[in-house]
């Protein structure tokens, strides 16, 4: 039996209960490829899972990370326009921090030859929320005005990008001067902190007092409750997450008078029931790499060794961009 390395998680708790393992090499399903995984994203959802506050509980043991960027070395027998050899980026749902993983062929895409496996590990998440979120759900036009919640995160920062390429205007909204200024480089047209009344008369400056058209919010708590009052009419309150622990409530009311609408947005689940409009946004993304309209940030890289370490930053907000692991 051929072995590799994966990190395993055995019981739910905080990033450090993750530990380094070695596990069996896994071999491809008829509909399925084996990728040499080069790159892995960190996501603030694989600490929920990890923390047994997710949606999906997988049984134990289970190796957390679902997007990854690597080269396939194995194609199963039903498999057709994917070869050994080909460089692709995934979401593999789970299994990403290891050295090796089994995903079904529809979750693969090629990357352009130019772009680096970090870069292709931290665009099918993030990027693939956020365009879902502006796209299939928001119907976002050019000119719009969107607010992003907690902008210079994974996903945030994002939705300031993809937002930006889409041809809305941009307020990113983050904690920091040097998150503020990193949103400013990625395509917002004006930031703000989350102050009180700093926030709520930067809105009015930013829309001239006609409310924010979309506000994306993987953040909730108080933030999310006070760009919800700030909504346009006709406009559209994209809930992602609720990174600040707290679920923002929503008052009916607020909807009706506007006549705006609170919409979910749970990409992952989504891309699962609807896998061809996934690659297609997966391509759709892909182009706007290669016209420079969008640029991950990959705010650190780490070992597999340190996987745990990294989680941890992500959870805790100290990342600016994306976290990656480098199995490799």
């Amino acid at each position: 039996m051929i072995i590799m390395r994966s990190l395993l998680c055995d019981s739910y708790g905080s990033p450090a209960v993750l530990r380094l393992a070695e596990t069996a090499e896994p071999q491809p399903a008829p509909d399925q490829v084996i990728v040499a995984i080069e790159a892995a994203g960190i996501n603030f959802a694989d600490g929920l899972m990890v923390a047994g506050t997710y949606q999906t509980k997988p049984p134990f043991p289970f190796t957390p990370g679902s997007e990854v960027a690597g080269v396939i070395t194995a194609v199963g027998a039903e498999v057709h326009g994917l070869a050994v050899g080909q460089r692709v980026n995934s979401v593999c749902g789970m299994g990403g921090y290891a050295e090796q993983v089994a995903v079904a062929a529809s979750r693969v895409s090629p990357i352009p030859e130019a772009m680096d496996f970090p870069a292709a590990a931290a665009l099918p998440v993030t990027y693939g929320t956020a365009y879902h979120g502006l796209v299939d759900k928001a119907r976002l036009a050019t000119g719009e005005t969107v607010l992003v919640l907690g902008a210079a995160g994974g996903v945030g920062l994002a939705c300031v990008e993809v937002a930006a390429a889409l041809g809305a205007r941009v307020l990113a909204a983050a904690s920091t001067t040097p998150k503020r200024e990193l949103c400013l480089r990625h395509g917002a047209q004006r930031t703000v902190g989350y102050d009180e009344d700093e926030f709520t008369t930067a809105l009015t400056e930013f829309t001239g007092g006609t409310g924010i058209d979309v506000v994306f919010d993987p953040v909730g708590g108080s933030v999310g409750e006070a760009a919800l009052r700030q909504l346009a009419w006709g406009g559209r309150f994209l809930t992602i997450g609720y990174a600040s622990g707290t679920i923002p409530a929503v008052k009916l009311n607020r909807l009706l008078l506007r006549e705006s609408a609170a919409i979910g947005v749970l990409w992952g689940a989504w891309a699962t029931r609807n896998p061809e409009a996934n690659l297609a946004n997966a391509s759709r993304l892909s182009e706007l790499w290669q016209a420079e309209a969008i640029r991950p940030h990959v705010g650190g890289t780490w070992p597999l060794e340190q996987a745990a370490e990294a989680l941890k930053q992500v959870m805790e907000g100290r990342i600016l961009g994306k976290a990656v692991l480098l199995p490799r």
